[in-house]
């Protein structure tokens, strides 16, 4: 088997100060965090409110709401349009 090092060596930096790829795994995860995030994430509890509760339910909450589950960059409205999105988001069909 024949390796082409040259290739390899702009896929692969090893220096000595960075063996473990702490250094890179901190570098990717801030630059994560900088980007805007497009994925849907699933907290352990899903939640549990009715078309009622996000009727009267505060913008504040509805935005932690949505951030919570990777949503809030989905939409931005107003307060009306976010509390639609969340009951489009959360609530079954026969709910709304």
């Amino acid at each position: 088997m024949v390796f082409n090092f040259a290739l390899l060596s702009h896929l692969i930096t090893v220096t000595p100060q960075n063996t473990s790829g702490l250094e890179d795994r901190k570098k990717f995860d801030n630059e994560k965090k900088n980007k805007l995030s497009s994925e849907f994430r699933m907290p352990l509890n899903y939640p549990r409110y009715n078309k009622e509760d996000y009727a009267k339910m505060e913008e504040w909450k509805v935005d932690m709401l949505l951030k919570q589950y990777g949503l809030d960059n989905h939409v931005n409205g107003t307060l009306e349009e976010k509390r639609k999105f969340a009951m489009g988001a959360f609530l079954w069909p026969d709910q709304l």
